[in-house]
């Protein structure tokens, strides 16, 4: 009832062209259909496929004046008497470089007193011309409340329990309090589909369902090929060391779940190529269940002018959708490295982000990675912007020998067949990436002479690696240098 009077609010004001962006078409028919039977008006409903039709009451249009043409339509509704709520789904081609079809709605719209009529254009995205805009007003089709939510859900699980002889639904109230948060963001019509999505592949709805939920609204939302939705997230169990940034974690979990005023906003992981920092950004979403979405400043970047920030405005939009969830910008400081080659695109691109980071209200934790500090602008990494900068540093022996253990289970290898205080010791200065690489070479060294992978193999292989803290010794110890005193070490 409140969003029928909202939109009677524009209509009362004898706004001639509305324009309702939604994807839930059915929906706004419905909440059209009930003002124009609230309001005594006729109600018409058009597509191209179907023509003009009756959507409510009126006078039925004769045979063979179903308009089927968006020229004809619009003849006649300006030669026609209301008063009329005439609603046109998926309108947009047909006023794009159309400029007859734009002067018959600006006829309509001026004609307004006189006629009666007034003018619906819903479509999923919709831009208005110039020539009609201060003819036209836009409503919001509000999203659904967190008790529309629970309604829903009610009304699913009454479907699935009459379709399967009264069983009942199972579930509990901290999953059912995890799925309404992350529904939070879809149509009413999306919502449904999600919902019957969790219940009515097992009659319940379980922690597992959660992840698929989330898969799932990413698809809906449309993302536009920008922000990718990252499907597979880790556990800390998987993370060898980082034991600040996971009590650090710990501590903010609920308040970020929650509705704590002093939610975290993110942090920055700063540290050496292969370190980690990408598989603590997935341990992070894993370890807080949230759906991890990645941003690539890469895929950002487009050679029109503007084009860029709209892609980001439109990634971050997404985000927000998403929420609650965790936003992995990598490698960040690709996307904002100050300078004026690009034709001041990053000074815009940053100035686009400082302000969303400041403005933000959603539940968006921001996971940022960089290799390089000195490429970041200051205005990013002051305090304020994120709640903390972790620096995460070549392991040392106690973590190289855990980072053994994890990767050689992970490939059914038994530990205690290695001598990891050896192996440890051989790989001093090497990363994660570069110890998880070695037992990959020593496998493929042991398959080729039809032989199980012994510790010798693993030997042979970090042998014959160079680590980058060899390769990249300046830079690293540079790194480490400025991390000290003024980051958190990991």
């Amino acid at each position: 009832m409140a969003q029928t009077k909202d939109l009677g609010l524009i209509l009362d004001a004898k706004i001639p062209i509305i324009v309702i962006e939604s994807p839930d078409e059915r929906r706004v028919l419905a909440l059209l259909l009930r003002f124009a039977i609230h309001h005594g008006l006729s109600f018409y409903e058009w597509s191209v496929t179907k023509g003009l039709h009756l959507g409510g009451f009126g006078s039925e249009p004769k045979k063979g004046d179903e308009f089927t043409e968006p020229l004809e339509l619009l003849q006649h509704i300006a030669n026609r008497k209301g008063p009329a709520l005439y609603a046109l789904c998926d309108f947009h081609p047909y006023i794009v470089d159309e400029p007859k079809n734009v002067r018959y709605l600006k006829d309509i719209a001026l004609e307004f007193e006189n006629l009666k009529n007034t003018v619906v254009l819903i479509s999923h995205e919709l831009s208005v011309p110039r020539d009609i805009g201060r003819l036209t007003a836009t409503f919001d089709l509000r999203l659904p409340s967190d008790e529309e939510l629970i309604s829903l859900v009610r009304l699913q699980a009454k479907d699935w329990s009459e379709q399967n002889h009264g069983k009942k639904v199972r579930t509990d109230s901290k999953t059912l309090d995890k799925l309404i948060a992350n529904l939070r963001g879809v149509s009413h019509a999306d919502a449904t589909i999600l919902i019957r999505h969790a219940i009515f592949s097992d009659g319940a709805i379980t922690e597992s369902d959660i992840p698929e939920v989330n898969r799932l609204k990413f698809e809906l939302l449309d993302s536009e090929g920008v922000l990718r939705f990252e499907y597979d997230t880790e556990h800390f169990r998987d993370v060898a060391g980082l034991n600040n940034l996971k009590r650090w974690l710990k501590l903010r979990k609920e308040a970020f779940i929650g509705t704590d005023v002093d939610r975290p906003k993110g942090v920055l992981l700063l540290g050496v190529q292969g370190g980690g920092k990408s598989l603590a950004a997935k341990a992070i979403a894993g370890y807080w269940g949230l759906p991890l979405l990645r941003l690539d400043f890469g895929t950002l970047y487009n050679k029109f002018f503007g084009e860029t920030e709209r892609n980001l405005r439109n990634s971050l939009k997404q985000a927000e959708l998403m929420a609650p969830c965790v936003l992995w910008m990598d490698e960040i400081e690709k996307g904002l490295a100050t300078g004026n080659s690009d034709n001041a695109t990053s000074q815009r691109v940053l100035g686009t982000l400082l302000t969303w980071m400041a403005e933000n209200q959603s539940s968006v934790f921001i996971v940022a990675t960089s290799n390089d500090i000195s490429a970041l602008p200051p205005e990013l990494v002051r305090k304020g912007r994120l709640d903390e900068i972790f620096f995460v540093d070549l392991p040392d022996d106690a973590i190289r020998r855990e980072i053994f253990r994890i990767h050689l289970r992970k490939r059914d290898l038994d530990p205690k067949s290695f001598d990891l205080a050896s192996l440890s010791e051989a790989t001093e200065g090497f990363t994660g990436a570069e110890i998880e690489e070695a037992i990959v070479s020593s496998r493929y060294l042991a398959s080729s002479r039809g032989d199980v992978v012994g510790n010798e193999d693993v030997l042979a292989a970090v042998n014959r690696t160079y680590p980058i803290s060899v390769l990249r010794a300046e830079s690293i110890a540079q790194l480490r240098n400025w991390a000290n005193g003024r980051t958190v070490p990991a």
